[in-house]
């Protein structure tokens, strides 16, 4: 049975991932373009995380290691959410969108990877995953969740490079999307 301290750090970590989340609250200004096709990314990157929550979790045992495992990816997350929405600032939005000032935010996690929101998104899943799901369903949560993180990567960066032009594909081409050292 998962020892109770290992349920703290799995809610705790969970509560301080999505706090800077809530704290940005909604855009002041409306988009002056927003591509919502992104939203069926958002349907799978939620689907993949149903899957990683169907393991009988309380039924099986958290060896020491899996547990340590689980929570320096979650402290990752933890700490590329604040600094993500920090770095972004009023461009954040829950849907693909860009305002009429839209900046674009190279620096800070955006220095490392384009989206450090879906990096942290993925750590958040796969810490999870790690405690509390058998090896299949965080392969599958995984696959499902990676294929959702694409079609909102695709979507924001369309976007990004009607706006930014020449410079966004600079960008693109120096810094990987979401995995570090991944291209």
């Amino acid at each position: 049975m998962m020892p109770f301290y290992a349920y703290a750090i799995l809610g705790a970590s969970w509560a301080l991932w999505l706090m800077p989340f809530v704290l940005a609250g909604k855009p002041k200004a409306r988009a002056a373009q927003v591509d919502r096709n992104a939203r069926w990314g958002m349907l799978l990157q939620a689907a993949g995380y149903a899957v990683v929550w169907q393991g009988s979790f309380w039924m099986r045992a958290l060896p020491e290691w899996r547990l340590a495992i689980s929570a320096a990816l979650l402290a990752l997350a933890v700490m590329l959410s604040w600094t993500s929405t920090r770095a972004l600032g009023k461009q954040w939005r829950l849907d693909a969108g860009i305002n009429a000032d839209h900046e674009l935010v190279t620096s800070g996690p955006y220095g490392i990877v384009r989206h450090p929101i879906y990096t942290s998104m993925f750590l958040v899943l796969e810490g999870t995953g790690f405690m509390i799901s058998p090896a299949v369903l965080q392969i599958l949560a995984t696959v499902i969740f990676i294929l959702g993180a694409e079609i909102r990567v695709r979507s924001e960066e369309k976007l990004l490079a009607s706006q930014f032009g020449e410079k966004f594909e600079e960008y693109r081409g120096r810094v990987p999307a979401y995995l570090p050292l991944v291209r």
